[in-house]
């Protein structure tokens, strides 16, 4: 067994010594590095202002020796003009790169692909920031992040005032879902562009929206992302958006495309700011669970939570009619509109929502009824809820005060009494556990603080 142990120790130590790392000042000098790199080596981009540079990272690690290419020291290689990257390849891991002041033309400024061909699988993006990347004309769209491949990840990067056309993180669809997690990121400030096409991140597109993607979106944090109506679009299928704080976003996390998406475990701060929204729903099984919508503002689409309308035999650009949708478990506290049933219902949004399941919410104080019915629901469930505060909207009767108080932080919570005494009747299930539904959002909010460059925190 000791002699087993000892050379173990010699197979480890042997590994380390093997792994190499290679200095580099330049695009040109990775270049060159990438012809001799290994799996487990380290290309290292010296501290220091990298203009101008189109940096292709393409290689092959393995899962047990990724390659790795890293500042020398987090946030001190500073890249700028019109500088790009592409990771390209299979177990890659980009740590600690800023990328500022800079603008490019078209593309995207870091890319998980080198051309149409060459995809990433695997691969990562960490600890890094990209903030003012903007060109002159406000006008011209590029994106900041776009996912290729599968199985990638962006985590811990912060990226914050993008000012032009086009939306920041894009999950590009192809026939194979894509497994990405997005999670841990801070999402500062952007404006309002005025139009469409500046959403945060956008999952697919209508062309693909009815393939899997199952990525996943979570524990990041979003402020002030005013860009446009549609913080996150949502246009695939299968994905899950689980565990983000949103701090005064005029916008909502919108289901645009794409059907069984699990929105889970988040929260909406509006702080009565303008056109601050949640959770948009359209089209089939999607799950909105054990959410908390506090002090928002907005109305119509911008509500708390708007069930849209749909479209006959909708087109895939279009809008598709809400099918078993379960809204269960979530609270909403002094919001102006809560529940608004039919958005947008006109002559061609003439489908108003049915067969969807709403259960075990906690409605509590607004200036507007609970419930808002521009078109009537079909065949709508109406189970477990707590109305207080306002009038339901439904043809129900108040419930009695469930006596929420504000912790620390701000945030109501259930007392004890209240839980030994609430008894709800067939506690429904989740679709995706088969377990009974937890009731009302117990977590913490994801906070600033826990998300972003590590290296911004020293």
């Amino acid at each position: 067994m000791k002699t087993k142990f000892l050379l173990l120790l010699i197979f480890l130590a042997a590994s380390q010594i093997l792994a190499k790392e290679f200095i580099t000042s330049s695009a040109l000098e990775i270049k060159q590095a990438l012809k001799s790199v290994q799996p487990g080596d380290t290309i290292i981009m010296l501290n220091g202002q990298w203009v101008d540079q189109e940096i292709k990272f393409t290689a092959n690690g393995t899962a047990e020796k990724p390659i790795l290419l890293r500042a020398e020291t987090p946030g001190k290689v500073i890249l700028s003009g019109s500088s790009t990257l592409h990771i390209a390849g299979d177990y890659l891991i980009v740590d600690g790169l800023h990328f500022k002041d800079g603008a490019i033309d078209k593309g995207a400024v870091i890319e998980f692909r080198d051309g149409t061909k060459k995809l990433s699988n695997h691969s990562r993006l960490t600890n890094t920031v990209i903030e003012n990347y903007n060109p002159a004309d406000k006008d011209l769209d590029y994106k900041w992040v776009s996912l290729y491949g599968t199985h990638n990840r962006v985590d811990h990067c912060r990226f914050e005032n993008k000012v032009h056309s086009g939306c920041l993180l894009v999950v590009w669809l192809d026939e194979t879902p894509d497994y990405h997690l997005i999670d841990s990121n801070y999402f500062d400030y952007r404006p309002p562009l005025g139009y469409n096409g500046a959403e945060i991140i956008r999952i697919g597109t209508s062309h693909w929206s009815m393939h899997n993607s199952f990525t996943t979106v979570e524990n990041n944090y979003f402020e002030r992302c005013n860009g446009e109506r549609e913080i996150i679009s949502n246009k695939s299928c299968g994905n899950i958006y689980r565990g983000n704080t949103f701090v005064e976003c005029e916008g909502t996390l919108t289901l645009r495309h794409g059907n069984n998406t699990l929105v889970e475990n988040n929260f909406f701060f509006g702080n009565n700011k303008p056109s601050t929204g949640g959770v948009r729903i359209i089209a089939e099984d999607q799950v909105v669970i054990n959410n908390y919508f506090s002090d928002l503002a907005g109305d119509d689409a911008w509500a708390a939570l708007p069930m849209m309308n749909g479209v006959p035999n909708s087109p895939l650009n279009r809008y598709f009619q809400i099918n078993n949708a379960l809204v269960a478990g979530n609270i909403f506290i002094n919001n102006k509109y809560n529940m608004i049933i039919g958005v947008g219902a006109d002559d061609e949004l003439s489908l108003p929502p049915k067969n969807s399941n709403i259960l075990n919410n906690i409605f509590y104080k607004s200036s507007n009824p609970f419930v808002i019915k521009i078109s009537e629901p079909q065949n709508f469930t109406w189970e477990g809820n707590i109305f207080y505060g306002s009038e339901t909207g439904i043809g129900l009767p108040q419930s009695e005060d469930p006596k929420l108080k504000k912790d620390d932080s701000g945030i109501y919570r259930i007392t004890y009494d209240f839980l030994t005494s609430f008894n709800p009747a067939d506690m429904p299930l989740n679709p995706f556990t088969n377990k009974e539904i937890i009731l009302w959002n117990r977590n913490n909010p994801i906070s600033k603080k826990d998300t972003g460059p590590l290296w911004e925190k020293d």
